[in-house]
């Protein structure tokens, strides 16, 4: 591959070219279906192969995972039967790369990147989980390879195709919606670190079945435990986005798409409950500071996680009405709508509000479900509803909250420049660690 990418060079030059054509890398005729392959086949990678595969749209041609051959696989191996099996994707790809139309990524937060940008330099439509990526810098490098490959991209935050995303578009159409000035979010379910006292990475000895190496990709190398795998990656900095990773795609998206919030000015961190170098805090509150857009004042969101760290109850909502354990509160110029997540649509609050103007509230739309909708996308028959322009700078975000989880106190932002202007540990933790040797050449375009 040619020089290192210039981040802020590139990414100007992708941006100004980034219309979005439905010609997908591989044209895929109509009544054809899509070879796909399942990298990541166990846990939610098994839900979104068998999801993908219910759309009578695809073709499986092969299977990916660290860990194939191993009880988390097993299902997955065994509705599939005859298809090449692998445990790398460099491998797959080297030897499949020109049979696969489209694949999903569903694997750690830290292994998302160098997976899709082998993808999409194949030419290949990638359904990758959310988060997007891991740190900011490879977001923003997965949002210029989406312009200059042009390849239909999809981030797997599920509900952005369902109720809640037609509901919101249309309430922000009709002007129902306006005027946001503050967000409540929260998620206040225990996590698999909540109770973990930490001072290092454990070591035990890794499995036969297991390929760590690929397991680790470009990220640091730390031992084989089962503190990192199966699923426990998710609570340490190293591998995961904690809470803000997990849930924020599935509670903040259709806020930050049609209110159109970017990238914050200031990132705060409110509160940090047992902070440790390693893992995310057992609990936290951090604040975000979006200017003012066009006609929509600066807003204030307020994001919360911890079994007991929940917000303060709205006035708006009534005093025998609690809170679920995710959601959201969005309170606008004259109404305020509380939400949970994924596709489940808002409701205004108080109820006897929403009793009132429920005559005058628009019809809502509906569609194809997230999945449907990335393999139409994948055949140019649709736009897919969460590509890599639209949840990139969604992702960000979280990628700043969890930086702010990491360090604490203020950090300011400059949206032009997306460099954090006044902590440059801060700063420097945009990119990371530099990746593993063997692994730069996914940062290379």
């Amino acid at each position: 591959m040619p020089k290192k990418l210039d981040r802020r060079q590139f990414v100007k030059a992708a941006a100004a070219s980034s219309v979005f054509s439905l010609i997908p890398g591989k044209v895929i005729g109509a009544n054809e279906r899509v070879n796909i392959a399942f990298i990541g086949c166990g846990a939610q990678g098994k839900l979104d192969a068998k999801s993908i595969f219910d759309t009578g749209l695809v073709n499986p041609v092969a299977l990916c995972d660290v860990a194939m051959g191993s009880e988390p696989t097993a299902e997955i191996e065994a509705k599939f039967p005859g298809i090449p099996k692998f445990q790398d994707f460099r491998e797959m790809f080297d030897k499949m790369g020109g049979e696969i139309d489209a694949c999903t990524v569903a694997v750690p937060d830290h292994a998302h990147f160098p997976i899709t940008m082998r993808a999409l330099a194949e030419g290949v439509s990638p359904y990758v989980e959310k988060p997007l990526a891991h740190t900011f810098e490879e977001i923003e490098l997965m949002i210029a390879a989406e312009a200059k490959y042009r390849v239909p991209c999809q981030m797997g935050n599920q509900g952005h195709s369902g109720a809640n995303y037609h509901q919101f578009k249309a309430y922000r159409e009709a002007g129902i919606i306006e005027g946001v000035s503050k967000i409540t979010a929260y998620m206040n379910s225990k996590r698999r670190w909540h109770g973990w006292e930490i001072d290092g990475f454990p070591s035990q000895p890794t499995p036969d079945f297991l390929d760590w190496d690929a397991w680790l990709a470009t990220a640091p190398e730390h031992p084989f435990s089962k503190k990192l795998h199966p699923g426990n990656w998710r609570s340490w900095y190293d591998y995961g986005n904690g809470a803000f990773g997990d849930w924020g795609p599935h509670i903040l998206d259709t806020a930050h798409r049609f209110l159109d919030l970017g990238l914050p000015t200031k990132t705060t961190a409110v509160k940090r409950d047992g902070p440790n170098d390693f893992i995310f805090p057992q609990a936290s509150t951090i604040q975000f500071d979006f200017p003012a857009r066009g006609e929509e004042p600066a807003c204030e969101v307020t994001w919360y996680d911890g079994t007991e760290n929940m917000p303060e109850h709205p006035e708006e909502l009534e005093a025998d009405r609690k809170l679920e354990k995710a959601g959201k509160i969005i309170y606008g110029k004259d109404l305020t709508f509380k939400g949970t997540s994924h596709g489940n649509p808002l409701r205004v609050i108080p109820e006897a509000k929403m009793r009132d103007i429920a005559k005058d509230l628009p019809k809502i739309a509906t569609g194809s479900n997230h999945y449907a909708n990335f393999v139409l996308g994948a055949k140019g028959e649709e736009q897919t509803r969460s590509p890599f322009h639209v949840a990139g700078p969604l992702c960000q975000v979280f990628c700043l909250g969890v930086i702010a989880q990491r360090l604490g106190g203020e950090l300011e932002f400059d949206r032009d420049t997306k460099r954090i202007t006044n902590n440059p540990t801060a700063d420097a933790l945009l990119e990371g660690p530099p990746p593993r040797k063997g692994w730069e050449e996914y940062y290379k375009l």
